[in-house]
């Protein structure tokens, strides 16, 4: 029995294990057409990630959900008219005089 036990411990052990699949993504280079094209439910993620990330490099602390959502629909409108351009040209456009 013991055998038995010490085979299966070396067994599993030298088995590979699952892992879980990771990617990596740079925000930084997803493109106005990419972005247009994604569902719904990734285009609401997308966005407030993207709006979390670009808020803190510029220094807001505060949530204004009106603000986030009349963002969202200004990069949408502007990326329609610049699908080759990435989304953080946009955002990046659209602050450059503040």
């Amino acid at each position: 029995m013991r055998k038995l036990l010490i085979g299966l411990t070396v067994a599993g052990l030298m088995s590979p294990s699952v892992v879980a699949a990771q990617a990596t993504v740079d925000m930084a280079r997803i493109t106005c057409a990419q972005y247009l094209a994604m569902s719904p439910t990734d285009s609401a993620i997308f966005s407030a990630w993207m709006s979390g990330w670009f808020n803190q490099k510029k220094g807001y602390v505060w949530v204004d959900l009106n603000a986030f959502t009349r963002n969202v629909s200004s990069v949408k409108g502007w990326c329609t008219t610049n699908p080759t351009q990435t989304v953080m040209a946009g955002l990046e456009r659209s602050t450059a005089g503040q």
